[in-house]
């Protein structure tokens, strides 16, 4: 069987990096698969880019601008809308042709327009999609945030200025309807949160919605010796060490405020906090954070190998991701995987990830004090070897890569049934 996995990135990113997990994981259960990327970053080989790189800059430029345009020429929600205006037609690559099963991942800013998807479902070869976000399901948002519309059709976005039934998102939606409308596309959510959402947009009457994790390399991703690797990295021994992991820590659905402020809170409870504890920042603009901290701070920048990353995590006594919004995140699988307990709001995916109480807490949403308590809660020494002992057994019985490739080979195989094949 081979499998063509379409990303717009390489490496870039949580999709791309779930993306090439996968690709890892078919590849070591007896599939052939590769990626094709817009943005290729490595010599890996089972990785190749689609096009010249200045066709999917204009893809890019010429959506933005438009979006830009539909905002009024606002920069607010610029980087919150995809509209697939324009993209990259990838049915004519060798590798295309040469797929049995068609497998897209995050495919937006600049790598498939909605008429190259029209030409995908054309070709008749079974198409899977993992959804890492919403935009499958939506008009044009990635997070519905509340707004329900989706579930009958798009209009009145939130996201665009002024309210119309007929604005971008009516538009949208009506072409996204009408390719999708009595085509099959196999869906698949990494998480049950996003898969509940998904299954309720009216753009899917009549298709399957399957949720399967994402994998993770548990001979990569796994514990370490704590002390050797915060000398690695610079980082105090003789401290406990709180971390936050995001690509970009600003992001406002990372939760980053509510995080300053649990910290704030946990050293006003506790007066010797400042001499026992610091905080670790992994990821781009973490210095623009680490003065707003109540504790002391050691921003790392944003890193891309895997061994320094493993260090990271196996540095941390507590992983913090207090996310507003996320479907299943990489960085919390990734730190169970070292044996690392988690903290996050009861949001998203992340209650199937972390077992409250057996492998880290699950704070109430938005409540800095419960954030608090629950770091407070995991930092306990009496807590840290069972904690540990199950985030890894967790991550080994449900998001090792056989185990996931296992789920994929089974969609993939009806995928092709229905379409008349037996491989």
């Amino acid at each position: 069987m081979r499998v063509l996995i379409i990303n717009t990135s390489e490496k870039t990113g949580g999709a791309a990096v779930a993306s090439n997990r996968l690709m890892n994981a078919l590849n070591n259960n007896g599939v052939k698969a590769r990626m094709l990327v817009r943005d290729k970053e490595t010599d890996e080989i089972t990785v190749s880019p689609v096009g010249h790189p200045w066709l999917a800059q204009w893809a890019f430029l010429w959506e933005r601008l438009c979006i830009f345009f539909h905002l009024h020429f606002s920069r607010k929600h610029l980087f919150e809308i995809d509209i697939a205006n324009a993209g990259i037609d990838v049915t004519h690559t060798r590798y295309f042709k040469e797929a049995d099963v068609i497998h897209l991942e995050w495919i937006n800013q600049g790598m498939l327009s909605l008429n190259g998807i029209r030409r995908i479902l054309d070709s008749g070869k079974p198409v899977v999609w993992t959804m890492h976000d919403l935009w499958p399901a939506t008009a044009i948002c990635h997070y519905a945030r509340g707004c329900k519309s989706y579930q009958s059709s798009c209009h009145n976005c939130p996201l665009l200025p002024g309210r119309s039934d007929n604005d971008l998102s009516a538009k949208v939606w009506r072409k996204k309807r009408k390719i999708i409308h009595n085509r099959t596309i196999h869906f698949v959510t990494c998480s049950k949160w996003l898969q509940r959402q998904a299954e309720v947009s009216g753009l899917f009457h009549h298709q399957t919605v399957t949720a399967i994790p994402n994998p993770i390399n548990t001979h990569v991703f796994h514990p370490d010796n704590k002390e050797q690797a915060r000398r690695r990295l610079g980082l105090p021994v003789d401290k406990r060490i709180i971390l936050f992991v995001s690509q970009k820590v600003t992001d406002e659905r990372k939760g980053m405020a509510y995080f300053v402020e649990a910290v704030s809170k946990l050293a006003d409870s506790d007066p010797t906090a400042k001499s026992t504890t610091v905080v670790a920042i992994l990821g781009g603009h973490g210095e623009e954070i680490a003065g707003r901290l109540a504790l002391p701070a050691f921003p790392l920048g944003y890193v891309s190998d895997d061994r320094k990353i493993v260090d990271v995590y196996n540095s941390a006594d507590v992983f913090v991701l207090p996310s507003l919004e996320d479907n299943l995140p990489n960085t919390i699988m990734e730190a169970m995987a070292c044996g690392v307990p988690c903290v996050g709001f009861n949001v998203g995916g992340i209650p199937e990830m972390i077992t409250n109480g057996i492998t880290g807490y699950v704070a109430k949403e938005r409540d800095a004090d419960d954030l608090a308590k629950g770091i407070v809660w995991a930092l306990d020494p009496s807590r840290s070897k069972s904690l540990s002992e199950q985030s890894v057994s967790k991550v080994q019985l449900e998001y090792s890569e056989h185990a996931v490739a296992m789920k994929y080979i089974d969609v993939y195989t009806d995928a092709l049934a229905q379409k008349g094949y037996n491989i």
